[in-house]
C-alpha cells in the first residue's frame, strides 16, 4: 500500500476554481470535444457526472467514463465520479463526490483512504458533520436557480456562502447550481474558493471560450 497523505486545504482549494460537471447527456454536440475544448480552457477539476434522462449505462458507461478520465489525464487534472463509490474504485479515480441522500461520508472516506472526497452540503450542521468525517471540500447550493438538476433544494443566494463563513466554516468550498460566466464572480467574492458548472461550458456556443472566461477570474 502507498503512502500517501490527504490533499493539503491549499491545493483543494485551487483545484475548485473551475470544476467542470458533465455527462454525455449534459452536451448538445461531442461530450468528447466538448471536454476537450473545456480543459484547453483550463478547467481545474472534472466530475462525471452521467445520470438522468438519456444518460449511458453498463458498459457503455464505464467506457465513457474512461475516455473522460484518459483525458484528464493528459492535462494533469483531476477527474472526481459523482456518487458511484464502486465505480470509482474500478476507474482508480482521483476522488469521489457525495450528496446527503447517497454513500455516507464515513464510508466513502473509509473506501477511498487519502483519495478527493467531497460532500454536498446545504446546512451548517451537514458541513459541519461532513468535516469531522473527513471531506476535503463542500459543495453548497444551489446558489441560482437550475434546469440541470431535478431533484435539487431551495436556492440559497450568494448569502447562502456568506452564511458558512461567517459560521467559522474554513475548509475549501465550491459554490453549485445556476452558476453562469456572468454571476460566477459574485459567488467566488461571497467566499466560495471556486465555481463548479455544467450547462454553463457543456451547452456553451464555446465551451473553450467560457472556460477561459471562468479561468480568468482568479
Amino acid at each position: 500500500m502507498r503512502e500517501m497523505a490527504r490533499i493539503e486545504t491549499e491545493k483543494m482549494s485551487k483545484l475548485l476554481q473551475v470544476y467542470f460537471i458533465m455527462g454525455s447527456n449534459n452536451c448538445k454536440r461531442d461530450p468528447l470535444q466538448v471536454m476537450k475544448e473545456a480543459l484547453d480552457g483550463g478547467i481545474t477539476l472534472f466530475q462525471f457526472r452521467e445520470k438522468g434522462e438519456g444518460a449511458l449505462t453498463g458498459e457503455e458507461r464505464v467506457r465513457f467514463a474512461k475516455q473522460l478520465q484518459s483525458l484528464c489525464k493528459e492535462y494533469d487534472v483531476p477527474f472526481i465520479v459523482n456518487d458511484d463509490v464502486e465505480l470509482a474504485i474500478e476507474l482508480d479515480a482521483d476522488g469521489v463526490h457525495v450528496g446527503q441522500d447517497d454513500e455516507g461520508i464515513t464510508s466513502v472516506r473509509e473506501k477511498m483512504g487519502d483519495k478527493i472526497v467531497g460532500v454536498s452540503a446545504h446546512t451548517i450542521e451537514e458541513a459541519r458533520f461532513a468535516i469531522a468525517n473527513g471531506t476535503d471540500y463542500l459543495g453548497v447550493g444551489p446558489i441560482f436557480p437550475t434546469s440541470t438538476k431535478k431533484d435539487t433544494k431551495a436556492v440559497q443566494g450568494t448569502k447562502g456562502l456568506r452564511h458558512f463563513r461567517e459560521a467559522g466554516i474554513t475548509v475549501p468550498i465550491v459554490g453549485i447550481g445556476g452558476i453562469t460566466v456572468e454571476n460566477a464572480a459574485s459567488v467566488i467574492e461571497a467566499g466560495a474558493d471556486g465555481v463548479s458548472v455544467i450547462s454553463a461550458i457543456s451547452l456553451a456556443d464555446s465551451p473553450y471560450e467560457s472556460t477561459k472566461k471562468m479561468a480568468g477570474l482568479y
